[in-house]
């Protein structure tokens, strides 16, 4: 005979917790709370507030003198002046802030003052807009009626001046009228010769007075000291900027160099 602890056979125990629910037994749950959905009178009250509230912000925006734009400021000039980009923008002073057409402000700086490449225009409230420009740097100069024209690293004209800036080389096109010309094209034989410009060695560019444009395989740069270095093409251009720095730290007393072939190079007049 079995003693009272004794469990049957086929049945299982739990180590913890309520006993399970005895077969057939009926599951009850507590009911969920139901969110009252406001009535007519509160949805009425509601978009009525949402009204007022968004009244009250338009008129903050456009109606009242808290927003309203009382001072422009420019920043990142070095050639132009600040007063001259404000002035070129001619922003609406006394306006609502929030009106103010910040992509028509931009567009008019770049059409006045063509020295700028960018202009980002933005609002600072609570009463000033900000005028961040970007000026172009002039690479090459192009001579004309005793002025200069600024050429910057794209090919674009962009200043003429009574001054030529320090360290600029001078730009000469000696192209006759060829098949080359005819093919290039005027616009393209600048940005071949203003691209070897930007390719010159760092130390190499306060020498250079001079480029010179024959056609587009014939560069020839000039430099101090009646030195001259045949360039030839824009192609590979990294490559002979770092022949020609080798070069003339390595024949000093060299008057010519030839680079056509930067793996081949040649040095003359020494």
């Amino acid at each position: 005979m079995a003693g009272p602890t004794t469990a049957k056979r086929g049945a299982t125990t739990s180590p913890s917790g309520p006993p399970p629910p005895p077969s057939g037994a009926r599951r009850f749950r507590l009911p969920r709370p139901r969110l009252r959905r406001p009535g007519r009178r509160g949805v009425i009250i509601i978009a009525v507030l949402a009204a007022l509230l968004g009244g009250f912000a338009a008129w903050v925006l456009y109606g009242s003198n808290w927003l309203r734009l009382e001072s422009v400021r420019a920043t990142g000039t070095d050639v132009l002046t600040p007063q001259e980009v404000v002035a070129a923008a001619s922003a609406p002073l006394h306006t609502p802030l929030a009106s103010v057409d910040t992509d028509a402000v931009e567009r008019r700086l770049l059409a006045r003052l063509p020295r700028l490449k960018r202009v980002e225009v933005t609002r600072s409230w609570p009463h000033t807009l900000g005028l961040e420009v970007t000026e172009r740097t002039p690479k090459l100069l192009l001579q004309t009626n005793g002025k200069f024209v600024e050429v910057d690293s794209e090919g674009v004209r962009f200043a003429t001046v009574a001054r030529a800036p320090k360290g600029v080389p001078l730009l000469k096109m000696t192209v006759s009228d060829t098949p080359g010309l005819r093919r290039f094209g005027t616009g393209r034989l600048l940005r071949a010769a203003v691209a070897v410009a930007q390719d010159l060695p760092a130390a190499v560019r306060p020498e250079v007075r001079t480029v010179r444009v024959r056609s587009y395989d014939s560069i020839t740069l000039e430099l101090a000291g009646g030195r001259t270095v045949l360039w030839g093409s824009r192609e590979q251009g990294a490559e002979k900027a770092k022949v020609l720095a080798a070069l003339l730290k390595a024949a000093r007393d060299a008057r010519h160099f030839d680079l056509s072939v930067p793996s081949a190079p040649a040095v003359s007049g020494s």
